[in-house]
């Protein structure tokens, strides 16, 4: 129990911080949504579909490697950062150097040709980004949470408060005649959605400039033997978070592409905007989930050679779907209350979606969760191989359903994508590397909470507070059912 309360308490110092400043982050959808039409919005979604997948591939998955080599006996921690370090600086180089050379190309491809400013604004936040990548590692694996706490959140308020200022202050001055030094010398109204890349490339900049220490004695040097070793170990996770990104980002891109024929341009950046906004309505859940992997990762690693580590991981799952499951009904119950985040009703019609994705992301942290046995085990390759599995499945329901549905079918293949590859990691699991989860447990639980939330649509009330009043009471048997079953272990966790 005291491990479990060691990784709660690292969840808590890695995630509070960032999962307030993400919030206040999300809180930046009814600002863009109230300023930009859904066209436009879509514009940004695409783009940071787009983008998401050279945020994999620079720093190669070298921070889990990083992780894997610096705990082995024997490796000499230092020389693991630097050829690590070096490793990241020159695939970032290389990508800099095509950006600003080949802009114009690069434009075109992403279907931007009017806009190459959008490809290098993105371009060098991508690198300031992958360079940040491995010193942030180093924080982590250094127990440093404190500190990776507060850079990254320099990181999101800095994005937050210039979007404020660009998108609010700076439009409303405008509109409204005012003349001063800001709206004379530092804003555009043409711009339009560029200003939340400007903000996104400058507070990337702010990161990478706190982490400069980081490089204080760095030297290029890459040890060519621990350099293979790690690229071995690490390419089959670069080639599962490019598989991620696509089980993440792409249903976007594919709702562009396949509904132009029939909705046109416009049209189609519209629906990417409504399911979009509509997505961040899971943010909870995805927030809490990265808070759990800053977390989780360096401990599953440091806990290896306990010998019960084991049965600290199978409780780790079992109290990670508690909260989950919790989250999920929160923000089901109460969605009339969320959705007032999205200011414009115009987007209401996708919160559909929103109990799909939420599932989906409960099942993506379930993955995280399983990941813990290849990644011990030097088998990278199967998280490569699930994750492909979860791209293809993907790619071809967003095919299919797509044209026939919209974006509800991008919603439905995001859940057949990360529930397949829970339960073909935990299929791989028991074969590899067993660990006692209370499997009984884990699908109560979910089961019970998906049973709770179709209770609760089966009534439409004629009031707001007779739907809150009912939800409720349905939320009260859920705490009610877990009181009775984990109250004495939760008792006892605490007082650990």
């Amino acid at each position: 129990m005291s491990a479990l309360k060691k990784l709660a308490g690292q969840t808590a110092i890695y995630g509070l911080p960032s999962m307030l400043g993400r919030f206040l982050n999300y809180l930046l959808v009814p600002l863009h949504t109230g300023k930009f039409l859904p066209a436009d919005y879509g514009v940004v979604s695409d783009m940071y579909a787009i983008v998401a997948f050279m945020a994999v591939i620079l720093p190669f998955g070298l921070e889990t490697a990083y992780f894997r080599y610096a705990n082995i006996e024997g490796n000499n921690p230092t020389k693991v950062l630097k050829t690590s370090l070096s490793m990241v600086f020159f695939s970032s180089a290389t990508f800099l150097c095509v950006i600003l050379f080949f802009t114009d190309a690069v434009a075109d491809i992403m279907k931007y040709p009017n806009h190459p400013e959008y490809i290098v604004w993105m371009g060098l936040a991508l690198v300031f980004d992958a360079l940040s990548a491995i010193p942030m590692a180093s924080l982590r694996k250094n127990e440093k949470a404190v500190r990776f706490a507060v850079i990254n959140g320099v990181n999101i308020f800095i994005n937050i408060g210039l979007n404020v200022f660009f998108i609010y202050f700076c439009y409303n001055w405008q509109e409204a005649g005012v003349s001063n030094w800001f709206t004379e010398n530092l804003f555009d109204p043409t711009i339009g959605v560029g200003y939340i890349f400007i903000a996104n490339m400058v507070a990337s900049g702010v990161k990478f400039l706190l982490l400069l220490p980081s490089y204080g004695h760095f030297s290029l040097h890459i040890d060519r033997e621990l350099g293979k070793q790690m690229l071995k170990y690490s390419l089959p996770l670069m080639v599962a978070g490019l598989a991620g990104i696509i089980n993440e980002t792409l249903d976007r891109r594919l709702i562009r592409v396949l509904l132009e024929p029939t909705l046109g341009e416009e049209g189609a950046l519209a629906q990417v905007g409504i399911y979009s906004a509509c997505y961040k309505l899971s943010i909870i859940i995805s927030l809490f989930n990265q808070a759990f992997r800053y977390a989780a990762e360096p401990f599953f690693f440091s806990k290896e050679k306990d010998k019960d580590a084991r049965k600290v991981y199978a409780d780790v799952m079992h109290y990670f779907v508690i909260i989950v499951t919790s989250i999920f009904l929160v923000v089901l119950f109460y969605l009339d209350f969320f959705k007032l985040f999205i200011r414009t009703e115009a987007y209401w019609e996708g919160l559909k979606v929103v109990p799909i994705l939420l599932m989906a992301n409960i099942f993506l942290g379930i993955y995280y969760n399983l990941a813990v046995w290849y990644k011990l085990a030097h088998m990278t390759l199967y998280g490569a191989f699930m994750a492909g599995i979860g791209a293809v499945i993907t790619i071809t329901l967003n095919l299919y359903l797509v044209p026939r549905i919209g974006y509800m079918g991008s919603a439905w293949a995001t859940l057949a994508a990360y529930g397949g590859m829970a339960c073909l990691s935990w299929r791989f699991g028991k074969k590899y590397y067993p660990i006692p989860y209370n499997m009984k447990a884990i699908g109560g639980y979910l089961g019970l909470s998906v049973i709770l939330y179709f209770i609760s649509i089966q009534f439409d009330w004629d009031s707001l507070g007779k739907t809150v009043l009912f939800n409720s009471m349905l939320l009260f048997v859920f705490v009610a059912v877990l009181l009775k079953f984990e109250g004495r272990n939760m008792l006892r966790l605490v007082k650990k």
